[in-house]
This record gives structure tokens, sequence and C-alpha cells, in this order.
């Protein structure tokens, strides 16, 4: 008869995603973990596999977790370039509040410890920044056909510009103290959009 799992694996899930956001990849052991977790290393191997395969999934869920309501908030009617705007300037607040700017964003944080040797982190990097940009694109191609972008403009590159900055903006705002900094590039950034 097949033992029962003596601890929640999605509880186990969120929990191991919250230490890799804190500590990173290389940073976090398989002790840290079963310690932070709670459960012994046969059933973290048993029910999630190896660290590596952990860290995908933790990865996995921040990415199913983090700004559900960014598709929404930008395909409202009416004019979109406010919309745009607040999600920037909602990524720069987040930058440089206090209490979670120290964390960045697990994507972020994944691009630059280990996208350039893993190839499943890379992927999942990528997903993640497609996530951020088909929203913008659609939405500035809209801000475009509604006259709020000149006609020339290139809504694929702008959103591609603001996800860039965006991913730039969780790395000032997770070494730099000071708010100023990614604030201000914002706003300069979102002068190009023009308004």
């Amino acid at each position: 008869m097949a033992r029962t799992k003596e601890f929640d694996p999605d509880a186990a899930l969120q929990a191991a995603m919250e230490l890799f956001w804190r500590r990173g990849y290389e940073a976090t052991s398989m002790s840290d973990l079963t310690e932070h977790l709670g459960i012994g290393r046969a059933s973290l191997y048993a029910t999630f596999g190896s660290k590596h395969e952990l860290y995908l999934k933790a990865l996995d869920r921040y990415g199913e977790t983090r700004d559900p309501l960014l598709v929404e908030e930008l395909s409202q009617p009416g004019p979109v370039l406010p919309a745009v705007r607040e999600v920037v300037r909602r990524f720069a607040e987040e930058a440089a509040d206090e209490s979670t700017r120290l964390a960045g964003c697990l994507v972020t944080n994944t691009a630059a410890e280990l996208a350039a040797h893993d190839r499943d982190a890379a992927r999942r990097v990528e997903r993640s920044w497609e996530h951020l940009e088909t929203p913008l694109h659609s939405a500035l191609t809209r801000a475009r056909a509604q006259g709020e972008l000149p006609a020339d403009s290139e809504p694929l590159a702008l959103a591609r510009m603001l996800v860039v900055l965006m991913q730039g903006i969780r790395v000032a705002g997770k070494a730099s103290s000071d708010p100023g900094r990614v604030r201000d590039a914002a706003e300069q950034a979102l002068k190009l959009l023009g308004g």
C-alpha cells in the first residue's frame, strides 16, 4: 500500500519558490530546501525530482501567479497609453519599494543567474518575457490604430523596449537604494511613447 504524503506538495512548492526567489538557485542547497520546507530529502526527491527540477517547477509557479491582471489592464476599451504607463510605473514602484526590491523578480534573477547556461531556465525566461511582450504589443498596436501613437511607430519594437526596460528596472531596483533611479528611468522611457 502506498504511503500518503505527510505534507502539502502545493504549499511546499510555494515555499520552495519563495526560498529560490530570495536566495537564488546556486545559493540554495538541498539542505536549505529540506529545512525550509520541513520535509525529508527522500520526500523532496520523490515529489519534485532533483533540485533543478524543483527550481523549474517553482519558476513555473511564479509565472502562473505573477501579474494575472496584466492582459485585462491592457485590454480595457478606450485610450491605451494610460494603461501602458500604469503598468510600467507599477513595475518601477515595485522595484523601488523597500519591502520587495531586494528580492527582485524571480524571472529576472533567473535570467541573470542561469539563462546563459541552462536551456530549460532560459526557455522559461523567454516565455515569461513573451507573456509580458504580447499584451504590450497588442495594446501598442491598438494605441497606434487609435491615433495615440504616430502611424509610423513600431508597436512590437516599442513593446520589446518596454520589456527590456522593465527587466532592467527590476535589476536596478534590487541593486540600488535610490528609488529615484528606477522611477526616473521609467518616466523617461514613457516620454518616448509621447503624450
